[in-house]
C-alpha cells in the first residue's frame, strides 16, 4: 500500500466520481475536500489526494491499490469499465510477478494506469 499519492487532474469532477466509485469495493471514502481538491482513504493511514488542475497536462502515473480478496479486484475492474475506463488488463493471475499476484488494470480519465492487486494465498 502507499502512504499518500498526490496528483493533479484535468477534469476534477469526473476524476472525483471515478475514484470514489472504483475504490468503493475496498472501502475508500472522502477524508477531506477543499479548495485544493480531495483526500481519500480506506484506513486513515494512507491516502490518495486528487488536486484540481495543477498544470495543462498532468503527468501520467501508475497507482496500485491493495485488495483483500480477488472479488474486490473483479468488482473494481467491472465498475471501472461500466463508468467508461479503458481496459488495460482484466482480472487474473500475473505469474511473472508471483504465484499469488492477482490483478486488474484500467486507464483512468486522465490516462493514468490504475491497478487493483490481491496477494491472497489460494493454496
Amino acid at each position: 500500500m502507499f502512504d499518500h499519492v498526490v496528483f493533479g487532474v484535468r477534469d476534477y469532477e469526473k476524476s472525483r466520481e471515478f475514484y470514489l466509485k472504483v475504490l468503493e469495493p475496498i472501502g475508500v471514502a472522502v477524508v477531506s475536500e477543499g479548495e485544493l481538491g480531495i483526500e481519500l482513504s480506506s484506513d486513515g493511514k494512507s491516502s490518495l489526494c486528487i488536486r484540481r488542475k495543477l498544470e495543462k497536462n498532468p503527468a501520467h502515473l501508475h497507482l496500485a491499490f491493495v485488495a483483500e480478496n480477488r472479488a474486490q479486484v473483479q468488482s473494481f475492474y467491472r465498475i471501472a469499465l461500466e463508468i467508461g475506463a479503458e481496459d488495460n488488463g482484466g482480472p487474473g493471475l500475473r505469474p511473472n510477478y508471483s504465484d499469488q499476484y492477482y490483478a486488474a488494470y484500467v486507464i483512468d480519465p486522465d490516462g493514468h494506469n490504475i491497478e487493483m492487486v490481491c496477494h491472497e494465498d489460494m493454496s
